[in-house]
């Protein structure tokens, strides 16, 4: 399993409940909306994931974490995560992007990582725990 994240500021001039709703409703359905092929084609899981700062324990104090959204897309292999860069850089495709990420980022200077993940044994025992996902309807 190969996983993308990145780091979102919102556009200054939305608040997080517009930045939200345009992600959800046009961002994340672009290519959709345009009749196109899906952008980020074999994907196995699309998942933004919106920031709300809490009171650091130790401070007491609200920290920014200079980002208003996580987004997380898994894929199968490397192979297609790449695949779907070509696609959403192709010259057919990235003015379209790029105009709309104008209406919802900050700018598009976004942090683009890969990750590798290690989970910790959770379970009541200390055994190791695992998520199962399911589709429905």
């Amino acid at each position: 399993m190969f996983k993308q994240i990145c780091f979102f500021r919102k556009h200054p001039d939305m608040s997080q409940e517009e930045f939200m709703d345009y992600y959800e409703n046009q961002h994340s359905q672009l290519s959709k909306k345009q009749g196109r092929s899906p952008s980020i084609p074999n994907a196995v899981r699309y998942v933004r994931r919106y920031l709300q700062p809490e009171k650091n324990p130790v401070t007491g104090e609200v920290h920014d974490p200079g980002f208003d959204c996580i987004m997380e897309i898994w894929w199968n292999s490397r192979e297609d995560f790449e695949n779907s860069q070509k696609i959403i850089a192709s010259p057919d495709r990235i003015e379209h992007v790029k105009a709309d990420e104008a209406k919802l980022f900050a700018s598009h200077a976004n942090p683009v990582c890969s990750v590798l993940e290690y989970d910790s044994p959770m379970g009541p025992n200390g055994e190791q725990t695992h998520v199962e996902l399911s589709y429905h309807d």
